[in-house]
């Protein structure tokens, strides 16, 4: 079934505030480290990351993700799943995404112990 995409702004109009500001919040930057560390781009759920907050909050955050051009969002009807705008954030802010993966790696490093 296809969806309908969802991509705001364009990726030359991305913002540095914008973006600062969408990242500056845990539960949207636990998001984006998740994303940037799926090199594969996948497309997921709104479901399937491990926030401890409503499914109303959970909604508010990916519309500030989409808003600051940092996610796609596809609507199903009856669902709702993301993308990572990858291209368009590496062309407009390189090494940002870089920086996000790198936190996963020291979040990893820090569950472990290591």
């Amino acid at each position: 079934m296809a969806g309908t995409h969802r991509t705001d702004p364009e990726a030359d109009a991305l913002e540095l505030g914008a973006v600062l500001r969408a990242l500056a919040d845990e539960h949207r930057r636990a998001v984006m480290v998740e994303l940037a560390a799926d090199r594969g781009d996948s497309e997921r759920g709104c479901h399937s990351f491990d926030l401890p907050i409503s499914k109303q909050t959970q909604t508010h955050h990916f519309r500030v993700l989409r808003e600051a051009g940092l996610i796609d969002e596809i609507d199903y009807g009856n669902r709702k799943g993301i993308r990572l705008r990858r291209a368009d954030v590496e062309r407009r802010f390189p090494g940002l995404l870089a920086l996000l993966e790198a936190e996963s790696v020291r979040r990893l490093d820090r569950a472990t112990g290591d």
